[in-house]
């Protein structure tokens, strides 16, 4: 635990340090769970964003996007339920006057179960070797079916005690569990409440005729009342999807775990119509699709599970998070929804306007069912971040801080570092960049010695580092260094851009997410 906290703290210096993330309004003391995307932090947001889109929208011929608004009519968050229902259930504890969810404090409790029953089965396998059966040994250890069978019985019973609205039960479970304080052991907690996480603004010139807005909770909703508008204007048959990023906000009393939960934060989602009955074949299709673009980007597939939910939100008949390990342990990073037709069928209702599609083939109009893919842009950020972190022992004895970013996502793709600051090796190192810029983010360097310079560029997750040497001036050849391998070639000016662009090409990485 103190190593994963230590990765943490690591984590978030680095992301300072290095321009990708810095604390909102710090010189006035911050504000709480707000950050700022620096000057690489905005980049590497940008890439993943657009590796994204791409994926979602450019290569699929029946899924466009939309851009709708932040400010929506009030009416909206009636009808999807968000008014009534868009509540996290929390509970205070008396000593330490800190408020926390209840439903975290029980989640991360079932979690450590989990990891026990992980530790046994990777000490058996470690005993074992090549003969080992995971599943077989899962099903068979007493003490690994306890800590599983512990595990689901506590969701389980959350689950059944949110979804009915027992809050005392939720209180009870803590209590019999003896779950405590994080941060004193206090176990002295209050009952648990309902706080609903909408923030309320207001539109208009006077106080007496300004209506009560709401700052958008989710993406989601822009989407469904324009669904007849994209639909109609862009002639789209049934099965066809509508993809959108952008920001939400969410008044979040517990927020924390750096941008992970924040208040103001970006979805990149995709509602994706159905026929009704068709739903759930296209809720296991994007399951499968949507982990296969995350293990595109190498992260590794032991940081990836999917967990089923206990309690279905009132809009869901089925819903699945990729869940992907952060420093702080499994959390949610993608969520995946079958929505049934709630939404339409509540804005329909509410609106009075018809939300229906008519199919020319079966000559009939229906509510289309709905499956949702959802994933937090901040927290794909951290993900990839985190992971990408690495404290490197060399064959020399030292050390190196390399940040190895998917090179696909790498704010900078290739520094042009001049061997020395004369003999017109500058001017040439200048001339590369004024060529490679029109097709890639460049940076150019010249303090430091060289071997300074790599870790730097290291540090900054810059894939290539591009060295002009007096040989340059011969040959019109250069070094080009790869950060991972550190493993140098001597190459052709007029080489570069292939070298580079077959590293990070967007193609070339995506098609990986099709195997």
């Amino acid at each position: 635990m103190a190593k994963q906290e230590d990765l943490f703290k690591n984590v978030v210096s680095h992301a300072k340090e290095y321009g990708y993330i810095f604390p909102s309004s710090e010189i006035y003391d911050g504000l709480s769970a707000v950050y700022d995307y620096a000057q690489n932090g905005v980049e590497l947001k940008k890439n993943i964003r657009e590796y994204w889109w791409k994926s979602m929208v450019q290569m699929h011929e029946n899924i466009v996007g939309l851009d709708a608004a932040i400010l929506m009519h009030p009416t909206t968050w009636k009808a999807s339920g968000h008014v009534d229902a868009f509540n996290d259930p929390l509970i205070d504890n008396k000593d330490s006057k800190k408020r926390y969810r209840a439903d975290v404090l029980i989640e991360d409790y079932a979690e450590k179960l989990f990891q026990k029953a992980e530790k046994e089965i990777e000490k058996a396998a470690a005993r074992f070797g090549d003969s080992f059966d995971r599943e077989q040994y899962t099903t068979t250890n007493p003490r690994v079916m306890e800590y599983l069978a512990k595990n689901r019985e506590i969701l389980e019973r959350m689950g059944r005690s949110l979804g009915s609205g027992d809050l005392e039960d939720v209180k009870a479970l803590i209590e019999e569990l003896e779950i405590a304080d994080p941060d004193t052991g206090s176990r002295n907690w209050t009952e648990v409440r309902q706080f609903n996480l909408m923030f309320g603004t207001k539109l208009g010139a006077s106080a007496d005729s300004a209506m009560d807005l709401y700052l958008r909770p989710e993406t989601a909703q822009g989407i469904f009342v324009n669904f007849l508008n994209v639909q109609k204007s862009g002639r789209m048959k049934i099965p066809f999807g509508i993809a959108q990023t952008g920001k939400a906000f969410r008044n979040e009393i517990v927020a924390r775990q750096f941008i992970f939960r924040m208040r103001e934060f970006e979805q990149m989602e995709m509602q994706f119509f159905v026929k009704p009955g068709e739903e759930m074949k296209w809720y296991e299709y994007w399951k499968t699709t949507r982990l296969n673009w995350h293990l595109s980007l190498g992260l590794g597939r032991e940081n990836y599970r999917f967990h089923d939910h206990e309690k279905l939100a009132h809009y869901a008949n089925a819903a699945a998070d990729i869940e992907f390990n952060f420093p702080f342990g499994f959390k949610e990073l993608e969520g995946i929804h079958s929505r049934t037709d709630f939404d339409l069928k509540a804005h329909e209702e509410f609106s009075g306007k018809k939300m229906q599609y008519f199919d020319t083939e079966e000559n009939k109009n229906y509510t289309p069912y709905v499956v949702e893919t959802s994933v937090g842009l901040d927290r794909m950020f951290l993900a990839v971040f985190s992971n990408s972190l690495k404290e490197e022992t060399l064959e020399d004895g030292s050390t190196r801080t390399v940040l190895q970013l998917p090179s696909v996502l790498a704010p900078t793709k290739a520094a042009v570092l001049p061997l020395v600051k004369k003999d017109g090796l500058p001017e040439i190192a200048r001339s590369i960049i004024e060529d490679l810029k029109w097709d890639f983010n460049m940076a150019y360097d010249e303090k430091d010695a060289v071997g300074r310079r790599y870790r730097r560029q290291d540090a900054l997750g810059t894939p290539f580092c591009i060295t002009v040497d007096h040989q340059t001036l011969e040959d019109q050849t250069v070094t080009i260094r790869h950060r991972d391998s550190m493993k140098q070639d001597r190459v052709a000016i007029s080489d570069l851009k292939n070298i580079i662009e077959s590293e990070v090409s967007m193609k070339n990485w995506l098609l990986k997410a099709k195997v």
